[in-house]
């Protein structure tokens, strides 16, 4: 007991001396098999002396203390794809609000959950960079609405100025060329109205799409790795399940015919994807055509040309 106590001591020891450190770097250092050190660590973790990361190294999380939190944005370099370039757009504005970001950054930053923190802001989710405060948000805002009246403010005083120094003879031509400039603004107004209603519908159409994914994958207990392309018709995601990593495809359609399946495959080829390492799911039953040839690919082993 005394012994276990002590090896305890020395990794707690190790994690504040050294910062964040991998399971095969704690074993090192205290010269106990992997298994081992695996052992208590797992019992510092449910005692609150450590904590894990979210993040994996390879298959293997981070061990720290509570206040390295920060130290661990020296790991980031490990994130891949969408999660790379949804921590980086993260740092950057150090805010993200979650529905105006696109279904795949939606998605990542909720699977880097060491450096994404959400809060609620009214009926929004905000997601904050973890090493800057919620408070900033609200600082954050104030700022935009004084700077947006400020220019508002600024813009008026300058058309007063303008009406002033406008001579008598000229009123009815500015009043014409006001109600020119009306006109104008009115049918851009116009324009950006429906270009937003088609923008809001296929934003409803890519979320739609999101969600069911996300319910097929829970439902089906598989684990997202990350986005290799997303779109609204369609999406490549590297998933894992029972310890065996592979792509899943998802089809925004309710057919599938031979020509596409073909296309498929060969997008597939070209992402660097091996032959029987994919799965490709939609939304509607295949045709018995289709059916009865990829049954009869599967049984097939060869064709040959007779010389």
């Amino acid at each position: 007991m005394d012994d276990a106590l002590k090896i305890k001591e020395k990794i707690v020891s190790i994690i504040k001396e050294r910062g964040p450190l991998l399971p095969v770097k704690i074993s090192n250092e205290i010269h106990l098999s992997l298994l081992f050190t695996s052992a208590f660590l797992s019992e510092l973790l449910s005692e609150k002396e450590i904590k894990m990361s979210n993040m994996r190294i390879g298959s293997s999380p981070l061990y720290f203390v509570n206040g390295q939190e920060p130290l661990l944005e020296n790991f980031s370099s490990y994130l891949k794809g969408k999660e790379k370039e949804a921590f980086l757009r993260l740092k950057e504005n150090k805010f993200l609000i979650d529905s105006e970001q696109e279904p795949a950054i939606r998605v990542a930053l909720r699977q880097i959950k060491d450096f994404a923190y959400p809060f609620q802001h009214g009926e929004l989710i905000v997601w904050r960079y973890f090493l800057i405060g919620e408070s900033e948000f609200n600082q954050k805002e104030e700022k935009i609405k004084d700077e947006i009246i400020g220019e508002i403010k600024e813009k008026q005083s300058e058309e007063d100025n303008t009406i002033k120094e406008e001579k008598i003879e000229d009123k009815d031509s500015l009043i014409l060329e006001k109600n020119e400039e009306k006109e104008g603004k009115k049918k851009t107004k116009q324009k950006k109205v429906g270009s937003t209603k088609k923008d809001d519908k296929n934003n409803k159409k890519d979320e739609n799409f999101f969600n069911k994914i996300k319910e097929f994958l829970k439902k089906e207990g598989v684990e997202l790795l990350d986005i290799i392309n997303f779109k609204s018709d369609e999406a490549f995601l590297k998933v894992k399940k029972n310890d065996k990593e592979f792509i899943v495809i998802f089809l925004n359609s309710k057919k599938i015919s031979e020509k596409e399946i073909i296309e498929i495959n060969k997008k597939a080829g070209k992402m660097g994807i091996k032959e029987g390492n994919y799965e490709i799911y939609f939304f509607g039953e295949l045709s018995k055509k289709t059916q009865e040839l990829i049954n009869s690919i599967k049984r097939l082993e060869k064709i040959g040309k007779i010389e």
